[in-house]
């Protein structure tokens, strides 16, 4: 059994701010191993029937468990799942509590308490660099190819058919129980389309029209992908200075062994990999941040920055990601620090092995691995 080490400390942290915890992540991307590696836990499978009739008395339930560490999988199962978090948060401050689900907390109809106040979150992401090496396979084609859902990882060979499998056991259980959404063929239309057009500027009416939907209904779509963590939508970073564009969204799927399949990939060319370098980088950044509240910045001239993140509002963190360091060229980002001298630079590139500074002009950029980023350069 292997022991992702990062996600341990996080759950563990979590249990230290507050005695019921909400993790979440997409469908198979390890929450239920996950928990299963915790020590001393009582775990419950709500998908299945008989545990749903052990929670239809939540506090006669949680009066039998005392002072246990509890894991709750797949809790949206249940009829009314927040009413038993909320009971466990207000009645039961001795007992551990770790509920699992697909979306983020107060998505559907079905949770009625978003259990402000009560509760952590941790956001599971796909693996990022500390899990490369719990795994002990650190081959980062390996990882953009066969993608971080650890099933699909430690396939023998590029699981193909099990992607399209996901897709459609995402629309059964999550969409349709959650969401109730109509119009399969349109939904995953979309986010077919989607994943080709991976980290690029989102307009709702490009859509619409091959979907054969309305541009409302694309915007719907896009809300439900985002709650469930299937897209990320990158907004852009602005002050309203009339030479910023300010209203276009970057949207980015969720995971590269998705784009890959879709896009037909099975090896990778030179040309492919600064995309998906963009996307682990995106990912690394959200695990351990666990923030969606990261921009981009581009201006009306078509200057631009990857990835902004705002550490203290007056001093903007700009982020490129580069396949090699040597790809970089300073010129966007000295545009960009005209505007917000301001703040940190910094280049990540896979062939970084040592951070290192290099000076361009007065602007300072550093340089550093993916690696780097689990030290908190960007807290």
């Amino acid at each position: 059994m292997v022991n992702r080490r990062f996600w341990l400390e996080q759950i563990n942290r979590a249990w230290q701010r507050r005695p019921l915890v909400w993790l979440a992540g997409v469908r198979r991307v390890g929450k239920t191993y996950l928990c299963q590696t915790l020590p001393d836990i009582e775990y419950f499978d709500c998908e299945l029937p008989r545990v749903r009739r052990m929670l239809e008395d939540p506090q006669s339930f949680l009066a039998g468990l005392g002072k246990r560490t509890v894991v709750l999988d797949e809790i949206h199962r249940l009829m009314n799942p927040s009413e038993l978090l909320k009971i466990a948060a207000d009645h039961f401050p001795d007992l551990k509590v770790l509920a699992t689900g697909s979306s983020t907390l107060g998505a559907s109809a079905k949770f009625r308490d978003t259990l402000a106040g009560r509760k952590a979150e941790l956001w599971l992401t796909p693996m990022i660099f500390a899990d490369l090496k719990d795994f002990q396979n650190t081959d980062l084609d390996h990882r953009m190819l066969f993608g971080g859902l650890p099933p699909f990882f430690l396939a023998p060979e590029i699981p193909e058919r099990d992607f399209q499998e996901w897709l459609d056991s995402y629309w059964a259980k999550d969409i349709q129980e959650l969401f109730r959404l109509e119009r399969r063929q349109a939904f995953l239309r979309f986010i077919e389309m989607l994943l080709l057009r991976s980290g690029g500027i989102f307009e709702a009416s490009s859509f619409a029209r091959p979907c054969e939907v309305s541009r409302m209904t694309i915007s719907n779509y896009q809300n439900v992908l985002e709650a469930t963590f299937i897209v990320h939508v990158v907004r852009p970073f602005s002050s309203h200075r009339p030479t910023e564009i300010v209203s276009a969204p970057k949207v980015y799927a969720f995971d590269t062994g998705f784009i890959c399949y879709f896009r037909g990939w099975q090896e990778l060319r030179r040309e492919d990999y600064g995309n998906l370098w963009e996307h682990l980088v995106l990912n690394e950044i959200q695990a351990h941040l666990q923030t969606r509240r990261i921009f981009y910045w581009r201006d009306k001239r078509g200057h631009e920055v990857d990835f902004i993140v705002r550490k203290r509002p007056a001093e903007p963190i700009a982020i490129e990601c580069k396949w090699s360091a040597g790809d970089f060229d300073p010129a966007n980002l000295k545009i960009f620090r005209k505007q917000y001298p301001m703040g940190e630079n910094f280049v990540v590139a896979h062939d970084v092995e040592r951070p290192y500074d290099r000076e361009y002009q007065g602007v300072k950029v550093r340089f550093i691995g993916i690696e780097a980023i689990a030290g908190g350069v960007f807290k």
